[in-house]
C-alpha cells in the first residue's frame, strides 16, 4: 500500500482498512454514494462490504454526454429529498464524469458537504480525482461550469481496473504518457514502448502518476501558471472530443488526447521547442498504441472555433500547454490559426 500525503487531504491506494476507519471517524450523519449503471454493477458491493454503515445510494447515467447541470440538479435534489445536510458524506465511486459532477454537487450543496473520490477507472485514478477540479460542461465546452475544491480524501483502488474494458485502460493510459512527456522523461520512455497494457503493475504506475500530478498542483493548486502544463494535448483534444461527443462515433477522453498529444507535439516542434526526431518518435508511439484517425481532425473550422472557448485563452488567442523538450512542458504558448491547421495536416499524414 502506497499513500501520499497532499497539503489538505491524503490519497490512499489499495488501503480498504483506511477507508473504513477513516469514514468512521468522520462520523457522518448520513452517507451517500453516487454511481453510474457500471459502477453499481461492478464496484458497489465491494465498497459496501467495506463500509460498516447505512448508505443512500444515487444514481445517474453514466457518459460524458450526461455530465451537465440537469443532472446536477437530479443530485441536488436526491440530497435534499434524502435530508442531506451540512455533516453528511457523498464517497463518488466511479470514473471521471462521477467525480467531477459528484465533487461539483458535494461543494456547493448548502454551499458545501465533505466528499471523497473513490476513482474507479485508470483515466481517474491518475487524472481527475487529484487536484480538486470539479466542474461539468456546458454548450458543448468542456468543464465550463466549476470550481477547485478538495476533497476530504482520495481512496485508490486498482482492483477495479480489472473491471475495465480494453478501451477504458488505454484511454486513462493516455494520461500516464502525458505525464511521462510533461515532467518525467524516463517514464515516457518505458511507458511508450509498451504492448499489452493488462500485464503491468499498476498499483506502482498509478502512483507514479499521481505523483507528478500532485506535485504539480501542489505549486499552483489554481491553475495560475505551472498547473497549466497539465493541459499539454487537451486543447486540441477536448476540442476533438466534444466536436464528436454527440456523433455515432464518438471518442474516448483518452482518444482525443492521444490526438491531441500528436498535434500539439507538432506545434511544440514547429515553434523549434523539440527537434524532429523526437516529433516523429512521439507520434509513432502514439499512433501505434492507438491507432490513425484522421477523419476525427475535422471539420478545421469548427474545431478552432470549440478551442476559441478554451479556458486558458487569453484576449482572444490561443494558449497551448507545450513540450520545451521530452520530460519538460512550457505554458501559456500563443499559437495562430494557420498553425494549428498545419498541426492536424502532420496527424493526418499516412504513416
Amino acid at each position: 500500500m502506497k499513500n501520499i500525503q497532499c497539503k489538505n487531504y491524503n490519497i490512499y491506494i489499495n488501503d480498504w482498512s483506511n477507508f473504513k476507519s477513516f469514514v468512521t471517524e468522520m462520523d457522518p450523519t448520513t452517507i451517500f454514494i453516487l454511481v453510474d449503471q457500471n459502477t453499481e454493477k461492478y464496484c458497489l458491493l465491494h465498497l459496501l462490504e467495506n463500509l460498516d454503515a447505512t448508505v443512500q445510494v444515487i444514481r445517474i447515467p453514466a457518459g460524458e454526454q450526461n455530465k451537465n447541470i440537469q443532472t446536477c440538479q437530479h443530485i441536488w435534489t436526491k440530497l435534499l429529498q434524502y435530508g442531506a445536510d451540512r455533516h453528511s458524506l457523498l464517497i463518488n465511486l466511479g470514473g471521471g464524469v462521477i467525480g467531477d459532477m459528484g465533487g461539483f454537487c458535494a461543494a456547493t450543496y448548502m454551499r458545501g458537504i465533505r466528499f471523497i473520490q473513490m476513482p474507479t477507472t485508470l483515466l481517474s485514478q491518475v487524472d481527475a480525482s487529484v487536484g480538486g477540479k470539479l466542474g461539468v460542461d456546458l454548450m458543448g465546452f468542456k468543464n465550463m461550469v466549476g470550481l477547485i475544491q478538495d476533497p476530504n480524501a482520495v481512496f485508490i483502488f486498482t482492483e477495479f481496473l480489472s473491471t475495465l474494458p480494453q478501451d477504458q485502460m488505454k484511454s486513462g493510459y493516455a494520461e500516464l504518457l502525458k505525464h511521462g512527456l510533461i515532467a518525467d522523461k524516463e517514464s515516457w520512455s518505458l511507458l511508450s514502448k509498451q504492448d499489452k497494457l493488462d500485464t503491468l503493475d499498476y498499483e506502482i504506475l498509478v502512483y507514479e502518476s499521481v505523483m507528478i500530478k500532485k506535485t504539480v498542483t501542489e505549486q499552483d493548486p489554481y491553475e495560475k501558471g505551472l498547473r497549466k502544463i497539465l493541459n499539454f494535448g487537451h486543447t486540441i483534444g477536448h476540442a476533438v472530443e466534444s466536436y464528436w461527443m454527440d456523433s455515432k462515433t464518438p471518442l474516448l477522453h483518452g482518444e482525443a488526447i492521444a490526438i491531441g498529444m500528436v498535434s500539439e507535439a507538432f506545434l511544440s516542434y514547429r515553434i523549434g521547442k523539440i527537434s524532429e526526431s523526437d516529433l516523429f518518435e512521439i507520434r509513432h508511439s502514439i499512433l501505434r498504441l492507438y491507432g490513425h484517425h484522421p477523419k476525427f481532425v475535422k471539420p478545421t473550422e469548427d474545431l478552432i472555433h470549440l478551442m476559441k472557448g478554451d479556458k486558458k485563452n487569453f484576449k482572444g488567442d490561443i494558449r497551448f500547454a507545450l513540450l520545451d523538450q521530452v520530460g519538460h512542458a512550457c505554458y501559456d504558448i500563443q499559437v495562430e490559426s494557420e498553425t494549428i491547421e498545419e498541426s492536424f495536416l502532420f496527424y493526418k499524414e499516412r504513416i
